[in-house]
Parts: structure tokens; sequence; C-alpha cells
């Protein structure tokens, strides 16, 4: 009977979140930001690179009664998106792919909003855009604006440095002569034995 209604529950649960969340979609928020990055045709290191971005309110005749906060967020163009699924864009919110990378959150304002990011060591390569979304007091997304002819193309960090690169060499010789070393004393060994 424990688990019959732990199934019921859990059902319920997940009719919930498709309830709240499943029915925002992009093509149905009005886009009420005009978001800009300076620079906006840059190529950029992560851990390195650094970008500002502003945002303000575009229509003046939009209410902002509801607007509570302003989420940054990096997001990849379709040209990062080819041959990757884990990128795909989609038109319902809770299955977007398109915006992993948070930049920032600040409460909203109509103008002089800008933020300085400098991009994180785990962003990886690819070509991005800036999408600002628009939440309300709950945390459902209300309202968006994005950049336009913006190209950030973001350069990841590989991980290697020439110090690994050396190190690796000198233990790879020292493996090779190691094993050079112990055949010789075997051999030795076992002439004497003979």
């Amino acid at each position: 009977m424990a688990v019959r209604g732990l199934t019921l529950g859990v059902a319920l649960m997940c009719a919930l979140v498709v309830i709240c969340y499943g029915e925002i979609k992009l093509s149905q928020l009005p886009i009420t930001l005009s978001v800009d990055t300076t620079p906006s045709k840059v190529d950029l290191l992560a851990g390195v690179g650094k970008i500002t971005v502003t945002w303000a309110l575009n229509k003046t005749n939009a209410d902002t009664s509801k607007y509570s906060k302003v989420a940054l967020k990096l997001c990849y163009t379709k040209a990062s998106q080819i041959d990757r699924p884990w990128r795909k864009t989609e038109d319902e919110l809770f299955k977007d792919k398109t915006c992993q990378h948070e930049v920032a959150t600040k409460p909203y304002a109509a103008s002089g909003n800008s933020v300085d990011y400098i991009v994180l060591k785990d962003v990886p390569t690819g070509h991005y855009f800036v999408r600002a979304y628009v939440v309300d007091a709950t945390g459902v997304k209300v309202a968006y604006g994005q950049t336009q002819g913006v190209d950030l193309f973001i350069t990841a960090i590989t991980g290697r440095h020439a110090s690994i690169d050396i190190a690796a060499g000198v233990f790879s010789a020292f493996s090779v002569v190691s094993l050079a070393f112990f055949f010789y004393l075997e051999k030795k060994k076992s002439k004497l034995a003979t």
C-alpha cells in the first residue's frame, strides 16, 4: 500500500512540475530588454577573457510590475550546436539547453545596468551570445532580451602546460633507461649463474 501511495505521489509531483514549468515557452515571452556586450566580436580565453554586459528596458509601455531580477546567461549560437545535442535549442524553457552558463543575477532596474564578467574556466570552446531573462518574485521567467549580432568566441582551457609535457618526457625517458638497466642486470646475473 505504501509503494502505491509513493508512486501516486511521485506521479502527482511530476504532473505539477510539467504544469508549472512546462508551459513557459521562449516564443511566448515578450522581448522587453535590449542587451549589449562590449566588445561585441572578440576571441576570449576561458579564465582570462572579460566582457561588459549592459541591459535596459527597450519598451516603455511594458508592464514591469512583476519584474524582480535579471538573470544573464551565456548561450551557444547555432554554429556551436551543430552535432552537439546537449546544446540543443528547444522552445520549452525547461528542455532548452542553449543557455547553460550563468553570467550574473541582478535585481531588476529599468536602465543603467551593467556587469563585468570574466569567463569562467569551465566554459567550453564555442561561439556564444548573451541572453537576459527577467524573473518574477517566485523565480518564473516572464520576459527576456538577448544580444543581436554578437559573436563571442571562447577558447577553453586545455589543461596541458609545457611543464606537464616536459615532466611526461622525463619520466618516459627514465622508465626506458630503467628497463634497459634492469634487463642488462638480469642478463649479467644469468651469465654468472651458468
